[in-house]
């Protein structure tokens, strides 16, 4: 028995993923960390209705309860392809508020489906009201405000990330 768990050792390793012939460098994507936030940022596309192209992002992830907590709070600016995106992992309705972001922000609603539920456009600075998603949703985008309409993004347009 020992013989045979001994010999079984040596094949396992030799069918795992790690005794595979090696990646080439090229291939390889190290994600990339935002300087500011120190979050993973990860590509996210938009495909407003009627549209073939999508249009490319990168946005910052808002992952645990402390990041969603503070969000884009206290920043001063962000690029006009840029984001936030607050993934969850089962769909309900969200809120968020303003309270401490001193930019305007347009809060996308993301259902499912991967589709966009409602749009809280051009958010008020320090607001403490709440904004909530019309339905259940999975996910929140923020981006500058003004910029969904600035490029047809609308409810219904779909988002990959």
């Amino acid at each position: 028995m020992r013989a045979f768990l001994f010999a079984l050792l040596l094949v396992v390793p030799a069918c795992s993923p790690q005794a595979a012939e090696p990646t080439p460098a090229s291939t390889v994507t190290t994600p990339s960390v935002h300087p500011v936030s120190g979050l993973e940022v990860l590509p996210l596309t938009i495909t407003p209705i009627g549209q073939d192209r999508p249009h490319a992002f990168r946005v910052e992830m808002a992952r645990s309860p402390q990041e969603q907590a503070r969000g884009l709070m206290f920043r001063t600016e962000m690029g006009a392809d840029e984001g936030m995106l607050f993934p969850y992992a089962q769909p309900h309705i969200l809120s968020f508020w303003m309270k401490n972001t001193v930019l305007s922000l347009d809060l996308i609603f993301i259902g499912e489906d991967h589709r966009i539920v409602n749009i809280a456009a051009n958010a008020t600075p320090y607001s403490e009201a709440s904004i909530r998603s019309t339905a259940p949703a999975v996910a929140v985008l923020e981006l500058n405000g003004g910029r969904a309409k600035e490029l047809g993004i609308v409810p219904g347009s779909k988002v990959d990330w």
